[in-house]
């Protein structure tokens, strides 16, 4: 089976491809009348559309070029959210590199498996914390068991939660990773509650790298696609009992507006979205260490199958009425 990287070239140049096809026989036409108006010469305007193209084409198939990486040894991470997922295959995949890692989790005081698991490597080099992002006292306390020497050099990866740039402290001369969504840039039927906390680290994210440039910090965000299995995140379970909350919990106006068929059907997709998505988050993991190692990090990464990178770039990209009618 072919490599996903190679897949994903593959595929984007096809779309690519397509895409100058389909917009080939009409703009064009609507560029050299622009042209003529303004009284360029027509055949610039061909030159122009094939260099673009062939820019593009450049951009999807070439490899990531190295941009050099930091010395990791005396480095350390701050990670909230490492009882399970990202967080803590994050937190094990960065101690494994020689990083020193601070591990926030939930429920670190209640005992749960995750944290345990951390806890049970025995490392000096992993500390396990209690941490909830929505307590500023447990925030604030655990910022302070990083050490006022390591705060300078420490790079926060923040899973979830909401805060503010005095979270990061001053004279940081380190980094910020955030973990946001693809959902972070297109909104989906059923996911209006995600979306909008994933567009609000998105949006947060752009903010905080303008406010921390004075002082160095690079803030750089991860856009996953689906990892729904990787991670469990969503299980059938986890759908049964939560629709059968929403639904008992509704008021009758809102049943007979909606009727019993049409949430069935509903959570019947909600229930065939718990099999799909990647198996393995290391492409995730690639995307962190890069944003954390690199000397030049992107302001954003996107691990994600080739037809989900596709589906963002046209949601975001194309007029909504061509978006709408492409994917809903």
């Amino acid at each position: 089976m072919a490599s996903l990287p190679f897949v994903r070239v593959a595929l984007l140049v096809s779309f690519s491809v397509l895409l100058t096809v389909l917009l080939g026989f009409g703009l064009p036409a609507l560029l050299n009348a622009v042209a003529k108006c303004c009284g360029f010469p027509e055949t610039s305007v061909t030159e122009c559309i094939v260099g673009v193209y062939f820019i593009f084409v450049l951009y999807v198939a070439t490899p990531r070029i190295p941009r050099g990486s930091i010395e990791v040894k005396g480095k350390s991470v701050f990670i909230t959210g490492c009882d399970s997922g990202f967080g803590h295959a994050t937190a094990k995949h960065l101690h494994k590199l020689g990083f020193t890692v601070f591990a926030g989790c939930l429920f670190k005081d209640k005992g749960e498996r995750g944290s345990k698991e951390l806890e049970e490597m025995q490392s000096d080099r992993m500390k396990v914390v209690q941490l909830d992002v929505c307590s500023e006292e447990q925030v604030n306390r655990a910022v302070e068991s990083v050490g006022r020497g390591e705060q300078r050099r420490c790079v926060y990866v923040w899973r979830g939660g909401v805060y503010d740039h005095g979270d990061v402290p001053p004279g940081v001369r380190g980094r910020v990773v955030n973990l946001a969504s693809m959902y972070g840039r297109m909104g989906n039927a059923l996911r209006s509650p995600y979306c909008v906390s994933k567009y609000g680290v998105e949006a947060f994210s752009d903010c905080l790298r303008y406010e921390m440039k004075a002082w160095g910090v690079k803030v750089s965000v991860i856009e996953p696609g689906n990892f729904i299995v990787a991670t469990g995140i969503l299980t059938r379970d986890i759908v049964a009992t939560t629709a059968d909350k929403l639904w008992r919990e509704a008021p009758p106006g809102v049943q007979e507006d909606y009727g019993h068929a049409h949430f069935d059907r509903h959570m019947a997709m909600m229930r065939s979205y718990c099999s799909s998505g990647q198996k393995d988050v290391q492409p995730v993991l690639d995307d962190i260490t890069d944003a954390i190692t690199s000397h030049r990090p992107f302001t954003r990464y996107n691990p994600m199958e080739p037809h989900w990178w596709i589906r963002m770039q046209v949601m975001t990209h194309l007029p909504a009425v061509i978006a709408d009618r492409l994917y809903f």
